[in-house]
């Protein structure tokens, strides 16, 4: 009997467990929440803002590349044909080139 009883007390107490949450650990001057007046913000912040500027210049950077190299490719193709016109006018007579 003494048993049964120790076991119906025991069984509340660890079924009915309380959810504990700790504090969390800032730095000083770390409030968590966007700057309002337009500072710099915490740690994280500044962090991400310069990753997010990081991966948006090298965006940029490969476009520019690849315009550079489309825009070398035009102007080999403009002397092409600039070469070719060049050609058949001396072909054809007439200025002396």
């Amino acid at each position: 009997m003494m048993r049964t009883s120790i076991t119906k007390l025991a069984r509340p107490a660890l079924l009915s467990r309380t959810f504990v949450t700790t504090a969390r650990a800032m730095a000083a001057g770390d409030t968590g929440a966007p700057p309002k007046t337009g500072g710099q913000g915490d740690a994280f912040q500044r962090r991400e803002r310069a990753s997010e500027d990081y991966a948006i210049r090298e965006r940029e950077k490969l476009k520019l590349l690849e315009l550079k190299k489309k825009l070398a490719e035009q102007q080999g193709h403009l002397q092409q044909l600039s070469d070719h016109i060049d050609e058949i006018t001396k072909n054809q007579g007439g200025e002396h080139n």
